[in-house]
């Protein structure tokens, strides 16, 4: 599989898509998002794996989200997702609240080909009470043992970054197994990479078991530094200054217009 350009691979993704998007200590695609942004593709649904910050807070700063699904949306140690919080509370994005494994086992069903899986450590919680489309049924096998039905997800594009792929098109994810399940379970997976590998990554003994193969692989595009300002462990740090500018400047909505304008416009400059 031949690398793409990020334009093209980016374009792949249609207004109004559910885009499946990872952690961030987990490969969070940034220079495509950044692409996205250029593109003006809008009306998304946003799938936190299970949760996201940064990448999601820019997209819903900017007007893109219609819809976030997500455990939380936050900056940890740099404190709430602004952008997020101001469209929270004017309605201008639909919140549909979920628990890290509700997420997980959602699309877990959806990469086994199954129409749901049963969960039960969210009975009688604040979230199951405003879910519809989640269900509570008597366990089949037991007396009074109530489980809970999620019905598979099924996002229609996986996007993530990740250290490597070679010229088959596998991926090297390492023990990132998000990434894998994110790309099982999702009809299109788009990646970006640090690194393209010389061979065939399943022949390395090593690295094989970190493989995610190109079964399940659409679009592959090499860019270093491509989940800056975010980390890609191995190779950078995460960019605290960075971030701690954006949160000053996504304070206000003023603030995030003109904060993005001047990053976008780096990418143009480069």
């Amino acid at each position: 599989m031949e690398p793409l350009a990020i334009d093209e691979a980016v374009a792949r993704i249609a207004p109004g898509m559910m885009v499946a998007l990872p952690p961030e200590y987990c490969g969070v695609a940034m220079a495509a998002t950044r692409e996205l942004l250029h593109q003006g593709t809008g009306g998304l649904h946003l799938l936190a794996v299970p949760q996201s910050g940064l990448q999601a807070d820019m997209l819903i700063g900017a007007g893109r989200v219609a819809t976030v699904e997500a455990a939380a949306i936050t900056l940890g140690e740099q404190g709430p997702a602004p952008r997020f919080t101001a469209a929270v509370k004017s309605g201008t994005i639909r919140m549909v609240d979920a628990t890290c494994p509700a997420i997980h086992a959602a699309l877990q069903a959806s990469e086994k080909g199954l129409p749901f899986l049963p969960l039960r450590g969210i009975l009688g919680s604040d979230v199951l009470a405003h879910r519809g489309d989640w269900r509570v049924i008597d366990n089949p096998f037991g007396n009074d043992d109530p489980i809970v039905l999620l019905p598979a997800i099924r996002p229609d594009v996986a996007l993530f970054h990740c250290e490597m792929a070679d010229s088959n098109g596998n991926l090297w994810i390492g023990r990132r197994r998000e990434l894998a399940t994110m790309a099982h379970a999702s009809s299109m997976t788009i990646a970006t990479v640090e690194t393209l590998y010389e061979g065939d990554l399943f022949a390395d003994e090593t690295l094989a078991a970190g493989v995610l193969p190109a079964a399940y692989v659409d679009a592959i595009v090499h860019v270093p530094r491509g989940a800056w300002p975010l980390a890609m462990p191995g190779h950078y740090e995460r960019d605290s200054a960075a971030i701690a500018g954006y949160v000053a400047a996504a304070a206000s909505a003023g603030g995030f217009a003109a904060w993005l304008a001047e990053h976008l416009a780096r990418d143009e400059a480069a």
